[in-house]
């Protein structure tokens, strides 16, 4: 089974990490959801570095995340996207919708 988490190392500062897929998702999607809108921070920055795979999943919750950071008012920026995330979303015309930072 894969592992994932999503944690906040600083005020603001959201860690992605890990394997996203069908398996990881769902609790990754409940734990972000939280996270976002306990956080007081009016900016936050959602570093995705240690991610070590991602499927489709991975992008579904990046907007998911976006959309929630909204809903509470607050602005989301993506930084350190891999590689194989930013051709999913380019292929699939996601890739303008991401605040990438």
């Amino acid at each position: 089974m894969s592992q994932a988490s999503i944690s906040e190392s600083a005020p603001g500062q959201l860690q992605l990490s890990g394997v996203l897929d069908y398996s990881t998702g769902p609790l990754l999607r409940e734990q972000g959801a939280r996270r976002i809108a306990a956080s007081s921070a009016a900016r936050l920055s959602l570093d995705c570095g240690a991610v070590e795979k991602s499927s489709s999943v991975g992008l579904a919750l990046l907007l998911a995340f976006v959309r929630d950071a909204r809903k509470a008012g607050r602005e989301l920026v993506i930084t350190g996207l891999p590689e194989d995330m930013r051709q999913i979303a380019q292929v699939s015309g996601l890739l303008e919708l991401l605040p990438l930072e």
